[in-house]
C-alpha cells in the first residue's frame, strides 16, 4: 500500500437533488459518489474541488463551507477525503460525465438509497446534515 493521498469531494445541493457521478475506473467503479478526486502536488485543496468538479461534471462551482472528512482504506490505496459544500454557478446547464466519470446526474435526495452509492456516504450524507437523520420510532 502506498502513502496515503489527499482527495477532495464537491456536494452540490439543488431543488432537493444532489449532483453524483458513478465512477468509471477505481476502487469504486461503478458506484455513484459525488464529484472529486485527487489533490495535485502544490493545488490549493479548493482549487482542486473546482477542477474535479469540471474534470467529472463540466459545472463551474464556488466552494462553499467545509462539511468534513472521510477516509477510505483498501488493500492498495489509502485516501483522506475532505468533501466541501459547493454552489454550481449555472444550474441550467445539463452537467456531462468527464475524466474518470462514466455517468454523472442530479438525483432526488429521496432517491438515493436505490442507487449502489459507496460506502458510507449516505451516512456522511446525514451527519453533515445535507441528508435528514432518519427518525426513530418508538417501541
Amino acid at each position: 500500500m502506498s502513502a496515503p493521498e489527499v482527495a477532495v469531494g464537491a456536494v452540490a445541493v439543488h431543488d432537493g437533488a444532489i449532483l453524483l457521478v458513478r465512477r468509471g475506473r477505481g476502487p469504486a467503479a461503478g458506484e455513484w459518489s459525488v464529484p472529486g478526486g485527487r489533490v495535485e502536488a502544490g493545488e490549493p485543496v479548493h482549487a482542486a474541488v473546482v477542477r474535479e468538479m469540471l474534470e467529472e461534471t463540466a459545472l463551474e462551482c464556488v466552494v462553499d463551507r467545509f462539511l468534513g472528512w472521510v477516509e477510505r482504506i483498501g488493500d492498495t490505496f489509502h485516501f483522506v477525503i475532505l468533501d466541501f459544500a459547493v454552489t454550481v454557478l449555472d444550474r441550467s446547464q445539463t452537467p456531462e460525465a468527464g475524466d474518470d466519470a462514466a455517468e454523472v446526474a442530479w438525483v432526488p435526495l429521496h432517491a438515493l438509497s436505490d442507487l449502489r452509492v459507496v460506502d458510507g456516504l449516505l451516512d456522511f450524507l446525514r451527519e453533515t446534515g445535507v441528508l435528514p437523520r432518519p427518525s426513530r420510532e418508538r417501541p
